[in-house]
């Protein structure tokens, strides 16, 4: 791993357990996951405008899109779907004075943007740009499948911890381990050739 790969999944980790935590925190039985940010009071607040069901909402897409962070292999579908959330957190803590939080989430703005700037090459070729991204085929199905069973197991921690929140965590933490396997086994999901220059224009490569 280069130095480069190394900074980029250290920084998509950092903003995968933020907001991974975050929404775990919201929805665990009585708050008792350990969240990095809040607040994990949300639906509670909301629920008096009758907007509970949108904090849920919240709270699953900060689970979902930190999942696809944290365990790398979707990296850059969780980079592309964070930017909307942060910047929506963003503008609401500017437009109620928040003090301290704006620049918080700026830094993680910031943050994201390496992220997207860093896949230009894979985003202007999907916008249908010439570019010289040549995507890299690898069993993708076999560890898709895998890594959404991973998330299954996350999700399914939710529940199981108004039951027994020891089993709820066991099972959140088998969920980003399995998440986990498929990048360090198959690699990112779309990740590019290494040798681009001598591979045909939309030559797709199996390894």
């Amino acid at each position: 791993m280069n130095y480069r790969t190394f900074t980029l999944n250290g920084i998509s980790v950092f903003l995968g357990l933020i907001f991974f935590t975050s929404g775990m925190a919201k929805i665990f039985y009585e708050h008792q996951f350990p969240g990095l940010i809040g607040p994990v009071w949300l639906e509670e607040k909301l629920a008096a405008f009758n907007l509970g069901l949108f904090a849920r909402f919240i709270a699953y897409s900060q689970i979902v899109i930190g999942f696809m962070l944290l365990t790398l292999r979707y990296r850059t579908l969780g980079a592309i779907a964070l930017l909307p959330m942060l910047l929506n957190i963003f503008l609401i803590t500017v437009s109620q004075n928040w003090k301290g939080t704006p620049y918080v989430l700026a830094f993680f703005l910031l943050l994201n943007l390496v992220l997207l700037l860093a896949e230009a090459p894979k985003l202007l070729h999907l916008l249908g740009f010439r570019t010289t991204f040549i995507p890299v085929v690898h069993k993708p199905l076999r560890y898709g499948l895998l890594w959404l069973a991973g998330l299954g197991l996350v999700l399914c921690s939710v529940p199981l911890s108004f039951l027994s929140l020891t089993t709820a965590y066991v099972l959140c933490v088998a969920g980003i381990a399995v998440g986990l396997y498929t990048y360090f086994k198959g690699g990112r999901a779309g990740r590019q050739a290494k040798a681009p220059s001598s591979i045909p224009e939309g030559t797709l490569v199996s390894k």
